[in-house]
């Protein structure tokens, strides 16, 4: 079967490598014009580790993955309030045990896929005409194609999904926050921990990288979802006027925050879409199912995604049966990795001071009974699926 992928992120290119094994001629389109480097830090949690280990990229992501001690929270002084080193809760927690960039574990995947995949940069889908055996696709470059399936793997703000499912806003859900992520130079006080700093309504992190550069992180609360679609300039105005007058490390990281050639803004939103599939068109990963960053399971939930979708079309049943078994086997565990942590966007960012000192406290307890109780049941959802062989562990074209 003929395969086309909307996405090159992550989910894209692990559901191009499962299909590849189910037998399927993969096709990726991205709009972006080439890979797009580095990114924010995320993890690979649970049942996700396998699926990594048997895609054979453990190790390339071991190269790659940063090297981070915990997770620290820290007053205006750079004074510890709060901590959880990588390894509590068997390095599942706050921060996992394997943390990589978004653009690294990217290209791990593209690198996993490009012998087989057909990578299309600077292109995008601009409309889907589907019939019982097959999709018409045309492409903003003019290019008009067949395909037997069209996935949807491009993220919060899918193309794919908007075309075959409805508007965006009939599946987004805000948050009440905006958040934006660019490189800064290595301050060299982190000692391999990721630091937060907190004022009402507003929060700033940084994260350490390989290479002598760290990784900001500059957020702040927003009742409603204003600073949509605007330039890159724009955004960066925003964020400067919204944190003015923070304290910690906040105005170093703005005036670093112009120069950065990859800053990143954007609202905080979960993803929620009833059924993932229409006829021959499915989504997998954010563009379907997103918890949001506050969640912390969405990387691990695409990746185990791309397998099972990959497994059920493997089965050979028709691609509307494969779909629905696809979100039946992934239910459950889909509906955990959206839960929102305790406090959701105030916990990230709480309104007030006496609420900042009142997680602190919490925090420093996370380890402790009984909090530590409450936090393994949410560390542990990253397990919430047992995952079956479909006879796609052995390479294309080799026997088992």
């Amino acid at each position: 079967m003929r395969v086309l992928i909307s996405g090159s992120s992550i989910a894209g290119p692990a559901s191009a490598f499962w299909l590849h094994r189910a037998g399927a001629e993969v096709t990726v389109v991205e709009k972006s014009r080439a890979p797009r480097p580095g990114g924010h830090a995320v993890d690979i949690r649970g049942v996700a580790r396998q699926v990594v280990e048997w895609m054979g990229v453990r190790e390339a992501i071991r190269d790659r993955q940063v090297d981070e001690r915990g997770w620290m929270l820290v007053n205006a002084r750079n004074r510890p309030m709060g901590r959880m080193p990588a390894d509590a809760f068997g390095g599942e927690g706050i921060v996992a045990e394997i943390e990589i960039a978004r653009g690294d574990l990217a290209e791990v995947l593209r690198d996993a896929t490009a012998g087989f995949t057909d990578y299309r940069y600077g292109d995008r889908i601009t409309a889907l005409d589907q019939d019982p055996a097959g999709v018409d696709v045309t492409f903003a470059s003019g290019l008009r194609e067949r395909y037997d399936l069209v996935i949807g793997a491009d993220g919060v703000h899918s193309g794919v999904r908007s075309l075959a499912f409805g508007p965006e806003s009939d599946h987004l859900k805000y948050l009440g926050l905006y958040s934006a992520y660019f490189t800064v130079t290595d301050p060299g006080d982190l000692d391999n921990w990721y630091l937060m700093y907190n004022e009402p309504g507003v929060v700033a992190g940084l994260r350490p990288e390989r290479g002598g550069t760290a990784k900001a992180h500059l957020g702040f609360r927003e009742p409603q979802a204003r600073y949509e679609r605007l330039s890159p300039d724009e955004e960066r105005r925003v964020v400067a006027e919204r944190l003015a007058g923070a304290g910690w490390k906040v105005p170093e990281l703005l005036r670093q925050m112009p120069d950065a050639p990859d800053f990143f803004f954007d609202s905080i939103n979960q993803v929620h879409v009833k059924r993932w599939w229409r006829g021959r068109v499915a989504l997998v990963g954010d563009a379907g199912y997103c918890g949001s960053p506050l969640a912390g399971l969405g990387t691990s939930m695409s990746l185990v995604g791309a397998y099972v979708l990959a497994g059920e079309l493997a089965t050979g049943t028709d691609p509307e049966r494969a779909f629905a078994a696809y979100q039946e086997t992934m239910a459950d565990y889909v509906a955990a990795g959206l839960e929102l942590p305790p406090g959701g966007a105030a916990g990230l960012a709480p309104h007030s001071r006496l609420m900042i000192r009142a997680r602190a406290t919490s925090m420093s307890m996370m380890t402790r009974w009984p909090m530590r109780q409450l936090l393994a049941k949410q560390f542990g959802k990253a397990e919430a699926i047992t995952l079956r062989d479909y006879g796609l562990l052995t390479p294309a074209g080799q026997s088992r």
